[in-house]
């Protein structure tokens, strides 16, 4: 191998790293802006109300059926 072989490899060496830390850093990036995303979303739901505050009558849903 000859001296500009080796500088040829060395280059390409260096230019795959490169683009391995970027791609690396592209993609933490788009994590956090998923995780963000996601933690937005669960703070955006409404907080569920009890069963004693619905619509619903106030013997439904007091006593549970054992022997069906």
């Amino acid at each position: 191998m000859d001296v500009t072989g080796i500088a040829r490899l060395a280059t390409t060496m260096a230019e795959t790293g490169t683009r391995q830390e970027v791609g690396l850093t592209v993609l933490k990036k788009a994590q956090d802006v998923q995780a963000s995303t996601a933690t937005a979303l669960l703070e955006a739901i409404p907080p569920t109300t009890p069963a004693t505050s619905s619509n619903l009558p106030s013997h439904l849903g007091t006593r549970i059926n054992t022997t069906a």
